[in-house]
């Protein structure tokens, strides 16, 4: 991002994992517990406060979410924690993982993952929980589960079906193999593949354009996008039309039609 005119909300004060700064409506979240920033009870719910702020907050339109370092976005959630844990006492682990990732999921803004490096388990549910996925060329993905002897426990069966079908979906979680980020390219799993060294500015540009945007047409769009894809049509043409008459009735769609038939560029104020 650049420094011009750079305003910085310095979160970081609040929280021992996590990361935050905010700078021309962008929030960048920083997952930081190197070398490879795995996901334990503490992160997962700093990651569901964290978010919950930026949701509030008017001065942040979209957050990008990345790993600290290079080696790692997220490398699966934390072996050492889990190995501890009684069954009873690894379902409320659970639960709260899914508080998070179902948080960064259902917010209102829209969130993108800069996959900076390994992601794996968890950390690949993570991103899927995310509306948009930029990757490093030297990211690498997978769902290594089945060779501890369990199966993803944070919407990784579910969510990766949504987004590659069942087949690649079935192979990617039977077979626990790591995969490079231009066959995630190839699978839909990610949106771009760009040069390690100019990922972060990627996503942030993608932030940039999208902060640009009237923000209730775009908070529609992502209710009727997710909401919808878990009903019948039927329903999901009705929560389209509920989520059209909302954002017809902001004065954004007013500017936005009188700047196109002035050939102008609009002025959107997030109302």
């Amino acid at each position: 991002m650049t420094t011009t005119n750079k305003t910085v909300q310095d979160l970081t004060a609040k929280y021992e994992f996590l990361l935050c700064e905010i700078e021309n409506k962008v929030a960048i979240v920083t997952i930081h517990r190197p070398p490879v920033n795995p996901l334990n009870t503490a992160v997962f719910k700093e990651l569901t406060q964290l978010m919950t702020e930026l949701e509030n907050r008017e001065d942040v339109q979209v957050i990008v979410l990345t790993g600290s370092g290079e080696k790692a976005f997220v490398a699966g959630a934390d072996i050492r924690e889990m190995l501890e844990l009684e069954a009873v006492d690894m379902l409320e682990m659970n639960q709260t993982s899914r508080k998070a990732f179902s948080t960064i999921e259902n917010l209102a803004k829209p969130v993108i993952a800069a996959i900076n490096g390994l992601a794996l388990g968890g950390g690949l549910e993570l991103a899927l929980a995310c509306d948009l996925r930029i990757a490093s060329e030297k990211a690498k993905f997978a769902f290594p589960e089945i060779n501890l002897g369990i199966i993803p426990g944070g919407g990784g069966t579910q969510r990766l079906q949504r987004i590659v079908g069942q087949g690649i979906a079935k192979e990617l979680l039977y077979f626990g193999e790591m995969i490079t980020a231009e066959q995630a390219l190839q699978w839909h799993i990610v949106n771009r593949v760009v040069p390690a060294e100019n990922l972060l500015s990627e996503a942030c540009e993608w932030a940039k354009k999208l902060a640009e945007k009237p923000s209730v047409a775009l908070r529609m769009l992502k209710l009727a996008v997710n909401s919808g894809s878990n009903v019948d049509l039927e329903s999901g043409l009705t929560i389209e039309m509920t989520c059209f008459g909302n954002a017809f009735a902001t004065e954004d769609r007013k500017e936005g039609m009188q700047a196109f038939v002035e050939k102008r560029k609009p002025n959107f104020t997030g109302r």
